[in-house]
């Protein structure tokens, strides 16, 4: 065994040793683009996602220097009709990029030393095979001596470049070198499996690495189940560990993926588990991964975009807009795209918006938020504390003053006159509200579903908010339609006091007087 040739299993042992959710599966995956033109694959997803935990997995299935049998057995892949045609039958290369960072001087002298430590311990596992002057055809002859290809195994690929940056031409040429060329790739490799939070970076106007399947966090396609848990997989750990389900949804689900629906936060998911606490269990360990560097942007739109999705919105992103690297914004929709990757963000694929998952992510927006150095953010932060006090004090014309502010800022021009902008509206002016409140939308209340309700947390002295919004009629309408439908029988047993808040659009005004009306009135069962 070796370092970086061939290390064993003793990695994926550890893990199996602990709590292990299957995911050997993801293995079943690699053995079938083995003999294909597609062998060489990307996965990227965003750190606490295991990736790790599947790089060790794969090193300890086909690394030919151990016998890792026992491991398996009883695992998912076992049962795969391919499983022992591939088990440790391969020269194995396994680099984790995050570890080479203090033997490298920050990375600036990564590829003299991989070139001087794999070319090392190629010739002395094969003594007959004289060093070449390229690591790539070394690695050929020594394939051709042995007669059995490699399967490669990068961890964290993209560590060099979002750690420095300086060094991608030269990292990228090296990485080129190994897959681009067909002479030398189908003479090497089995397989590759190359692992990372970003995608493969984009060099100039041709991809560095254009042969890479790639499976990201807007595209997993067949690896989205191996993204993080399943929704099975958390219940079965929540019956394992006698743990909330409920909670453990509400704090760390919402990353939604085609064809396997909900995804939760593996790292987050264990630790809430073992530990019996729902906080976040989020953690910065790298500045360039830094939320606050990202929302504070100058870029048109994004302040707006950020208060959206704190509100609960969903919003449109172009996520071809990204360069896939840490350096290179172009605007909004990119920025957001990163954050897609970096796992601050959910992205439906199917409908192209990107939104806030879960408890968690919002507690790390709301965290960092107040550290904007933005003013027009740090405003809009502001103005929706400010216009729940309002609400709460029962002071509705400052609430019809603000609601209206924020319409024509925000309304677009084509879709301003709709009932279904103003209810846009009331969610992004009130975005503030998770402080406070849990709110229900269309909540079935009494002879009807009232519009917006917005039920007090535990923690919170603040009274519940029913809100009732009218389109072209009359703000004291809305409140007749609370009593006269008997919404607030849906909050009988909650006891406290209920601000009633009618709030309405009148389109035929005049120009120049006010559009919006607001009428508040308290009771109390």
């Amino acid at each position: 065994m070796g370092t970086y040739l061939n290390p064993g299993n003793s990695g994926f042992s550890k893990i199996i040793n602990s709590d292990y959710v299957d995911k050997s599966g993801l293995i079943g995956l690699i053995n079938k683009s083995i003999g294909t033109t597609g062998f060489l694959t990307c996965v990227s997803r965003p750190r606490r996602f295991g990736k790790s935990y599947s790089a060790k997995m794969l090193c300890a299935y086909y690394d030919k220097s151990c016998n890792s049998e026992d491991l398996f057995n009883g695992l998912e892949i076992h049962s795969d009709p391919d499983y022992g045609k591939h088990l440790n039958k391969y020269d194995v290369i396994y680099l984790d990029m995050s570890d080479l960072l203090p033997y490298t001087d920050n990375f600036s002298s990564l590829v003299p030393f991989i070139n001087l430590v794999l070319i090392k311990e190629i010739c002395s596992l094969y003594p007959d095979v004289s060093p070449a002057s390229t690591l790539s055809d070394t690695l050929v002859y020594a394939a051709e001596h042995s007669g059995n290809k490699f399967v490669m195994i990068i961890d964290e690929w993209d560590a060099p470049i979002r750690e420095n940056p300086s060094i991608q031409h030269d990292y990228l040429a090296l990485l080129r070198s190994l897959f681009k060329s067909s002479r030398t790739t189908d003479r090497i490799f089995a397989a590759v499996y190359m692992t990372g939070i970003l995608p493969i970076k984009k060099d100039g106007s041709q991809s560095a690495l254009s042969d890479f399947r790639e499976y990201t966090m807007v595209s997993p396609a067949q690896f989205a189940k191996y993204v993080g848990f399943t929704e099975d997989e958390v219940r079965d750990i929540c019956e394992k560990e006698n743990a909330d389900f409920e909670q453990m949804k509400k704090w760390y689900d919402g990353y939604h993926l085609r064809n396997v629906g909900e995804v939760y936060n593996p790292n987050s998911v264990i630790q809430a588990a073992a530990r019996g606490t729902f906080t976040s269990y989020w953690t910065q360990t790298s500045a360039l991964d830094s939320l606050l560097r990202y929302i504070s942007m100058d870029f048109d739109g994004l302040s707006k975009t950020v208060a959206e999705l704190m509100g609960g919105s969903r919003v449109k992103v172009n996520v071809l807009r990204f360069d896939n690297d840490l350096v290179s914004f172009r605007d909004r929709d990119s920025v957001i795209t990163v954050l897609i990757h970096l796992g601050y963000l959910g992205y439906d694929e199917e409908t192209q918006e990107a939104f806030i998952p879960n408890e968690e992510l919002r507690l790390e927006f709301l965290h960092t938020i107040k550290d904007v150095k933005k003013d027009e953010t740090i405003k809009r932060v502001a103005d929706s504390n400010r216009l729940i006090m309002d609400t709460v004090n029962m002071d509705a014309e400052a609430v019809a003053a603000q609601i209206e502010k924020i319409h024509e800022e925000e309304a677009a021009a084509l879709f301003y006159n709709n009932e279904q902008a103003l209810r846009g509206i009331i969610k992004l002016a009130y975005f503030a509200y998770k402080d406070y409140y849990i709110k229900f939308e269309e909540l079935p209340a009494g002879a009807g579903f009232a519009d917006i309700v917005y039920f007090p947390k535990k923690d919170s002295s603040l009274p519940a908010l029913l809100v009732e919004l009218k389109w072209d009629n009359t703000a004291k309408g809305a409140i007749d339609q609370i009593k006269d439908r008997h919404y607030p029988e849906v909050l009988k047993d909650y006891g406290g006091e209920i601000i009633l808040v009618g709030i309405s659009y009148d389109k035929k005004k005049k120009a120049g007087s006010r559009t919006h009306s607001c009428v508040i009135e308290k009771m109390k069962f």
